[in-house]
């Protein structure tokens, strides 16, 4: 990760929040993203789950966070399965979180691999009567490909038909809608890398120069000072290209007298 490291009680104040919110006997289960193919055997930069990382902190791909407050079995109230990793996988993507730093970053004392996690999931589900399952319901949201979330309901609902399910946006979109000191602080850090790129435009902005030059200074500020990237893809809109929406081709020069619009943001440990 490039950004500094989160204090876990952050994942643990909402891990708690949330836990108040589900209905008895019930665990939540949440998947990280899909790592998506790019060309041959390479991905797109990968972003995880915003849900999960807000419970987690854990921004690893093929991670997943269950949460069953209502447990019978000591310790097993909150838990999380990480991917296991040979010295074959190390050596070609490097390394990934062990048992012991997933547990530190999150704040969960119960980390498992992945590789455990039907064994132990079959025998919890079996003790809940409702599940609770997280998919992305951002009202202009379309994907013709199934995502993570999607298939593992499938799965479930095939395998665990009389158990009721439930959604987990709702819960989370009102719990985020208020800030904790920590996120004001992570959000204010994200704000003031955009304002470092937007001066860093200022300097470099001239009649002659490409749009895809003035977007190049934009992430080149952000990647130095610890910013995931752009937290949207940028709007660097000259001419009459400030007409189109969502123009983000940025591939114009700009000339004598143009309005250059700007529309970018830095995403900084997931804000």
């Amino acid at each position: 990760m490039r950004y500094d490291a989160i204090d876990p009680k952050l994942f643990q104040f909402n891990r708690k929040r949330f836990m108040r919110k589900m209905q008895s006997d019930s665990i939540a289960i949440f998947q990280s993203n899909d790592l998506m193919p790019r060309s041959g055997d390479t991905f797109f930069p990968f972003r995880q789950s915003s849900g999960l990382f807000y419970l987690s902190g854990l921004g690893q791909e093929e991670t997943v966070l269950v949460l069953f407050p209502d447990c019978i079995k000591e310790g097993f109230q909150e838990l999380a399965f990480i991917k296991r990793v040979d010295e074959h996988t190390a050596l070609w993507e490097g390394q990934k979180y062990s048992k012991e730093e997933a547990s530190k970053i999150s704040g969960i004392e119960k980390v498992y691999w992945l590789d455990e996690m039907d064994t132990i999931l079959h025998e919890l589900i079996l003790l809940s009567k409702r599940i609770y399952l997280n998919l992305n319901e951002h009202d202009r949201f379309q994907s013709a490909v199934l995502t993570r979330d999607v298939r593992f309901a499938k799965q479930l609902m095939e395998r665990y038909p009389l158990h009721k399910y439930h959604r987990s946006q709702p819960i989370l979109k009102k719990l985020a809608m208020v800030k904790s000191p920590i996120e004001v602080e992570l959000i204010q850090r994200s704000i003031d890398i955009t304002g470092k790129a937007f001066r860093r435009v200022l300097e470099n902005t001239r009649p002659g120069v490409m749009e895809y030059e003035i977007e190049a200074a934009i992430i080149h500020e952000f990647i130095r000072n610890g910013a995931n990237g752009h937290a949207y893809d940028p709007i660097v809109a000259s001419g009459s290209n400030n007409c189109v929406l969502h123009y983000v081709q940025n591939n114009q020069k700009c000339k004598e007298g143009d309005l250059l619009l700007l529309d970018f943001g830095a995403e900084y440990a997931n804000y």
